[in-house]
C-alpha cells in the first residue's frame, strides 16, 4: 500500500510517498481501507521536531474514515463492509478525568491514517454519519473530540448562554463554533482576518472582533455583553483580555497555546472575586467520541472543509495546513 512515511525531522518537505506491506487485522482488530484523513497542526509539529517523544519512521495522521474490508479473530464479522470514523487514539483509560499513562493519538508512534489501510482495534470504529462524505466524516475525529470535550464537558456550554470561541479558523475553534451554536448559545469569535470573521458568522456566529485592534476587548465587551465561557487555544499576550471579558462564574477552558505563556501572569484578583473556572483539555474519551458523532448525526452538522489534496501532494497539503487563510480542515483522499 501506498503511505505518507516520516524518516527525519525538518519540516513538511521531509514527508515521503513510500510502498510499504499492506497490514493484515489482528486479533480483536479490523483493517479499513481509508477513504479520506484530515491533517491536523499536531501532524506539522512532528514533522519540525517540536513534539514530545518523536520516534521514526512513522506513518503520520490521527483522522480517518473508510471502510473495513477485513476483520480479525474475535472481532465482530458484521463490521464487515461497514462505512466508519476511526476513534484516533489508543488506551484513554478507565478515569474519563483524565487519560491514563499509555493514552497516545495515532499517527505517532502508532501507524496512522495517512496510507491506504489502518488496523485498529474493533472497538475504535465508529458508523460513519450517512449524510457527511468521505472528507467530511474524515474533518471530524481529532478537532472534533477536543471541541466538544472543551465545549460540552469541560465547559458545560447550555443553551442561551455566551459564548467566545478564540482564533477561529483552525480545526477545532471552527468545531467548537459548530457545537456551541448546536447547543443554542450566542457565539463571539476573535480573528486577525476579517474573511474568517465574516466565514464564522455565516456559520452562525453573532459576530466577532479582530484581535489585532487595539481596543478588541472594549469593542467585544460593548457589542457582546458578558461572557459566560471562553474556548481559548491562543493564550498569549491577549489571555488576560479574555478573562476581563468572563461573568461571574464564567469559566474558560484552555486547549492550546499557539501564541505561549501569557507574559504579564493573571489576573488574580479578578479570578477569585469572581469565582472563574479555568479549565485545561484534550482530546477525550471513546464515550464522548460517540457522543459527538450522535449530535453530529441529529443536528446534522456538516464539517468545514478547506481543501482536499491527493494522497500523492501529501507535502503541499501540510504546507497548506500553515497558510494563514485556512478555514476548517485539510483533508487527503485516499480513494
Amino acid at each position: 500500500m501506498k503511505a505518507v512515511i516520516l524518516h527525519q525531522t525538518g519540516g513538511p518537505a521531509q514527508l515521503r510517498i513510500e510502498e510499504v506491506v499492506t497490514p493484515a487485522a489482528g486479533p480483536g482488530q479490523v483493517r479499513v481501507a481509508l477513504r479520506a484523513a484530515a491533517l491536523n497542526r499536531r501532524d506539522i509539529w512532528i514533522t519540525l521536531g517540536l513534539y514530545p517523544n518523536i520516534r521514526l519512521p512513522c506513518i503520520l495522521g490521527a483522522d480517518g474514515a473508510g471502510v473495513v474490508d477485513q476483520v480479525g479473530p474475535g472481532a465482530d464479522p458484521a463490521l464487515l463492509g461497514r462505512e466508519v470514523v476511526i476513534y484516533p487514539a489508543y488506551d484513554w483509560g478507565n478515569d474519563p478525568r483524565f487519560p491514563s499513562d499509555g493514552f497516545r493519538v495515532l499517527g505517532m508512534p502508532d501507524p496512522g491514517t495517512f496510507a491506504e489501510f489502518i488496523c485498529v482495534p474493533a472497538e475504535s470504529v465508529f458508523a460513519k454519519p450517512g449524510f457527511l462524505s468521505w472528507e467530511q466524516a474524515a474533518a471530524v475525529p481529532l478537532a472534533g473530540l477536543t471541541a466538544w470535550r472543551a465545549v460540552v464537558t469541560q465547559a458545560a456550554v447550555r443553551a442561551g448562554e455566551t459564548v467566545l470561541v478564540t482564533g477561529i479558523g483552525g480545526g477545532v475553534a471552527t468545531f467548537a463554533l459548530h457545537w456551541a451554536v448546536a447547543l443554542g448559545a450566542r457565539v463571539w469569535v476573535t480573528s486577525g482576518s476579517q474573511a474568517k470573521l465574516d466565514k464564522a458568522v455565516a456559520l452562525g456566529a453573532a459576530g466577532g472582533v479582530n484581535y489585532q485592534s487595539a481596543d478588541w476587548v472594549k469593542a467585544l465587551a460593548a457589542r457582546a455583553g458578558g461572557i459566560d465561557a471562553i474556548i481559548d487555544g491562543t493564550g498569549g499576550p491577549s489571555f488576560n483580555g479574555y478573562l476581563s471579558l468572563l461573568n461571574y462564574a464564567g469559566r474558560m477552558v484552555v486547549y492550546g497555546a499557539t501564541a505561549g505563556n501569557p507574559p504579564g501572569g493573571l489576573q488574580m484578583a479578578r479570578l477569585f472575586f469572581r469565582q472563574m473556572q479555568i479549565r485545561g483539555t484534550t482530546m477525550g474519551t471513546p464515550e464522548e467520541f460517540a457522543a459527538m458523532l450522535n449530535f453530529v448525526s441529529t443536528k446534522r452538522i456538516e464539517p468545514v472543509v478547506d481543501c482536499v489534496f491527493p494522497l500523492a501532494d501529501a507535502v503541499a497539503a501540510h504546507q497548506h495546513v500553515q497558510a494563514a487563510s485556512r478555514m476548517g480542515k485539510v483533508i487527503l483522499r485516499q480513494g
